[in-house]
């Protein structure tokens, strides 16, 4: 864990919970994609960029959920280096308490406020193309998360940050984080047709085709679907629907998983609705879903 993968001549990633890209910019400087999930990643990292004789100068988050950016404020304050993220993810990144708001609706209580939902701030600047390397371009990948981008750099590897689950995630879990559902299925669709030299997501084998697990990743959605509007042939209140998607799905409750499974559940009712699947109503001052 935290080796150095060098996958062409200038880029590298650092094998990790959530993949961290590193670009050498010249014989010195290099930058980052991504930090890692918490002070101790940061530490990890300085230690590899140090035993390399590197500086870091900038880290281009791809977006807010803390097992990304949790290393960016320890390794800008050791560093000095810039850090970057992509629009509203910015504000999260300067601001991580809206992470765990955002997902529980409402202030969150003090299981939720931890380093797994809500790293530790950065003096954040909103990414623009401007801002990068030369040679670097921005690719937006909405979906999982408001305003999540990867980026593509000169010698054509493609960090894909969270836009892909591996399948044997998808087989044990079912159910993964998505905030919204219809941007997500476009995403897919859109990195399907992409080349490169290598895709890096950040939760999957690095490969040279992306393909075949991109429709892994819309099926497991559309059976997903399936399923809700299956479930939804009786009316269910929303506590009903995901109790029966935890069984179903082998999943066991607790407060974090409550939420993240809880807010991408509602993305897929919210999705189901606008396509006209399942329709709410409200009976005895209870929001009511049915198929």
């Amino acid at each position: 864990m935290y080796e150095l993968m060098q996958v062409s001549a200038h880029d590298y990633y650092i094998q990790s919970p959530a993949k961290i890209g590193l670009v050498r910019l010249n014989d010195r400087e290099v930058c980052l994609i991504d930090s890692g999930n918490d002070k101790d990643a940061g530490r990890r990292v300085k230690k590899l960029l140090d035993a390399e004789g590197w500086t870091l100068t900038a880290i281009y988050n791809t977006h807010s959920h803390a097992d990304h950016i949790g290393g960016s404020r320890y390794l800008q304050g050791q560093t000095g280096c810039r850090v970057y993220a992509p629009g509203i993810e910015c504000a999260f990144t300067r601001h991580p308490i809206l992470e765990p708001a955002f997902l529980f609706g409402g202030y969150p209580a003090k299981d939720l406020r931890h380093k797994f939902l809500m790293a530790q701030e950065s003096d954040a600047q909103e990414l623009t193309a401007q801002a990068l390397p030369d040679g670097f371009s921005i690719i937006p990948l909405p979906g999982h998360a408001l305003d999540m981008v990867g980026f593509r750099t000169p010698e054509g590897t493609v960090y894909l940050a969270d836009c892909l689950s591996s399948r044997e995630t998808l087989d044990k879990y079912g159910i993964v984080f998505l905030y919204d559902v219809a941007a997500y299925l476009e995403t897919l669709s859109m990195v399907k047709g992409l080349s490169a030299n290598l895709f890096v997501p950040a939760h999957a084998p690095a490969s040279e085709d992306i393909g075949d697990l991109a429709q892994y990743n819309i099926d497991k959605v559309l059976e997903i679907g399936e399923r809700i509007v299956d479930l939804c042939g009786e009316p269910l209140c929303f506590e009903q629907l995901l109790g029966r998607l935890f069984s179903l799905y082998g999943l066991t409750m607790n407060f974090e998983q409550y939420v993240l499974v809880g807010s991408t559940v509602r993305s897929y009712l919210a999705w189901l609705k606008d396509e006209g699947r399942i329709r709410a109503e409200f009976s005895d001052n209870m929001l009511l879903w049915r198929r």
